[in-house]
């Protein structure tokens, strides 16, 4: 994995800002930590930070190559997973290959086929290509956003990043935010609108779409869209066709020139791609899979069960990696560092996360990146097969919003008057919440529970899905880690997305298709365990850590945080926490002391980023 940077300017003067670029691109140097590459014109500027994964030599970058009279540029932030198939064809068309990275593929298939060869792709990224002749950059993103990328553009000036910070040092600007910026913070934060940057004129490239920036200016496409129509196979097929796509997938995503690791919980999701990436390095005769997973000091003694969290990841890790001999090891965390790192999670993420939610990951991938440097992750399962509370237990609210995000109105005791006066929040999330269903692919004839239930897959995995990927990314990515994520094939979320949730909800369990798909790779106890979410601390030194660090800051007349909140509020808050409520706020994880935790990250946010309230 990679991060890329640049921009165009068609003023044509760019040649002189050649350090320029290497400042901006230096800032997505923990995504790239093993070479940088930049590349010049009058009018276009690409700069590269890389991760070395597959052919050290033959994938450096920029990528040049030359064709019919014409000079291509490439930067490329991701992994393609048929790249042979694509070379393969690209050979009969005529092309040669200096080495063997997919990056050499990608850039020969865009000048074959243009922005179709979008179309043929399998795979996740991000990458803009200049084309010299025609004086037009291109710049797209994969299907279901896992590889971030932003823009910003004024007048002729076009730039674009991997990350926020690296659009952020160029000179002409400046880390703004407006009333629509702080609602996204304040009313539906964590999670983001997608295409919403936060910071004033920083746009996201949504997933599946494509930019084009020419000198008339530029323009973005949609390439890709979810299909809604009647599923036509019985359940036998269904479960036939759900577990080769699951195989092929994770199968593809064991590539790699460098070492590689799954990380284990124990659960369905991360247990199957243990199961199939252990067979495959079985019959390769690479030795055992390293596993890796996470925990908390203390949490052997403080771990309580609850609705959400009906048991302890320890035990069945510990099941799976003796039944798949799997070479395991556990990263355990303690409060300390956990709270310190809610800080760098922010600087990882360039805006206010899932407080230690993300501050875990980030210490878990800086610990995996020590041991292997590729790993496969678990994660969407449960937005494309239905693995979470809300598909089961639906709340009736007198407020449309979003089902991870209920709880609205102990959000708003906390802030001020003048805030919710500017943003208005309640209306603010209707709205988004309005625009979400008014996207949502239908087709005539569905029955109208099958459609609600169409809507729901689709916030899922278009609101909630992004949030957790933008975490698995950024985190990652900080730590030099690159992670890749099965479940979210293109393939598998199309098909998914038409089968009808009575198959789905097989024998009215939690990805009850998904688990009767896996049958035989694992042991019944595992295959049928319920669903428990990424594991955070239980221990009460977490809680007195947040409220100590609370209300620091409520005592820090300087705290930019301060003009939003109710203080008094905040503080009775602080000083009533004695334990995790298990009433969550946000998702499945976030209770009263990650609430605290976020208005910490925002304050530092605020900042550390010297953030202009405009």
């Amino acid at each position: 994995m990679c991060g890329i940077v640049g921009w165009t300017d068609f003023c044509g003067k760019l040649t002189k800002d050649a350090e320029l670029l290497k400042t901006m691109a230096e800032k997505l140097s923990k995504r790239g930590p093993d070479a940088s590459g930049y590349w010049y014109s009058a009018e276009a500027a690409l700069g590269h930070r890389r991760l070395v994964v597959v052919d050290p030599e033959g994938g450096r970058q920029p990528m040049i190559r030359n064709r019919d009279n014409n000079q291509y540029v490439l930067v490329y932030n991701g992994e393609l997973y048929n790249t042979e198939e694509l070379r393969k064809e690209l050979e009969l068309k005529g092309y040669s290959f200096d080495g063997w990275s997919d990056t050499e593929v990608l850039l020969n298939a865009y000048i074959e086929w243009g922005e179709e060869c979008l179309q043929k792709l399998n795979g996740i990224f991000a990458f803009a290509v200049w084309d010299s002749k025609k004086k037009v950059l291109f710049l797209a993103r994969d299907r279901v956003g896992v590889k971030p990328l932003f823009y910003y553009q004024k007048g002729s000036t076009v730039l674009f990043a991997s990350e926020i910070k690296a659009i952020l040092a160029h000179p002409s600007m400046t880390a703004k935010i407006n009333r629509e910026g702080l609602a996204e913070l304040f009313a539906l934060g964590p999670a983001r609108t997608p295409g919403h940057g936060i910071f004033s004129g920083i746009a996201e490239l949504r997933p599946g779409c494509c930019m084009e920036v020419n000198p008339k200016g530029c323009s973005v496409k949609q390439y890709w869209i979810l299909n809604s129509h009647s599923h036509e196979e019985d359940f036998h097929r269904t479960v036939e066709r759900v577990r080769e796509l699951v195989y092929d997938s994770i199968k593809r995503q064991l590539v790699s020139d460098v070492p590689l690791c799954t990380l284990l919980s124990g659960g369905l999701d991360s247990s199957a791609i243990t199961a199939i990436a252990a067979q495959e390095y079985q019959n390769e005769k690479n030795g055992p899979i390293s596993t890796f997973s996470i925990d908390y000091l203390g949490n052997d003694k403080y771990f309580q069960t609850s609705e959400l969290q009906p048991n302890e990841d320890s035990p069945w890790i510990e099941r799976v990696s003796d039944y798949l001999g799997s070479k395991h090891s556990a990263c355990i965390i303690d409060t300390p560092e956990l709270t310190e790192a809610l800080y760098s999670a922010v600087i990882a993420r360039d805006l206010p996360g899932m407080a230690d939610v993300d501050a875990s990951l980030l210490l878990f991938c800086r610990w995996v990146k020590q041991r292997a440097t590729v790993g496969l992750s678990g994660e969407c399962a449960d937005e494309v097969f239905g693995g979470y509370p809300w598909f089961y237990h639906k709340r009736d609210t007198k407020n449309p919003t979003f089902p991870w995000s209920h709880r609205i109105e102990d959000r708003l005791k906390l802030y001020s008057h003048e805030l919710q006066d500017a943003i208005g929040p309640e209306k603010y999330i209707a709205d988004r919440y309005e625009e979400a269903i008014e996207e949502v692919p239908r087709y005539t004839g569905e029955p109208s529970a099958d459609a609600k239930m169409r809507e729901l897959f689709y916030f899922n995995l278009t609101r909630w899905m992004p949030t957790l990927l933008d975490r698995k990314d950024r985190m990652s990515m900080a730590a030099g880690l690159e992670l890749r994520v099965p479940f979210c094939d293109h393939r598998l979320v199309e098909y998914a997305w038409n089968i009808p949730w009575e198959m789905k909800n097989y024998k009215n369990r939690e990805k009850g298709l998904l688990r009767q798909a896996l049958t035989g790779l694992l042991p019944e106890d595992v295959l049928w365990r319920k669903k428990s979410p990424y594991p955070k601390t239980h221990n009460p030194s977490y809680i007195e850590a947040v409220r100590g660090l609370t209300l620091s800051m409520l005592g820090d007349h300087s705290s930019p945080l301060h003009l939003f909140i109710n203080k008094s509020a905040v503080g009775e808050l602080a000083y009533s926490i004695k334990k995790d409520t298990n009433i969550p706020w946000f998702g499945q994880l976030m209770n009263a002391p990650q609430l605290l935790a976020y208005l910490l990250q925002i304050n530092f946010w605020l900042k550390e980023y010297h953030v202009i309230i405009e």
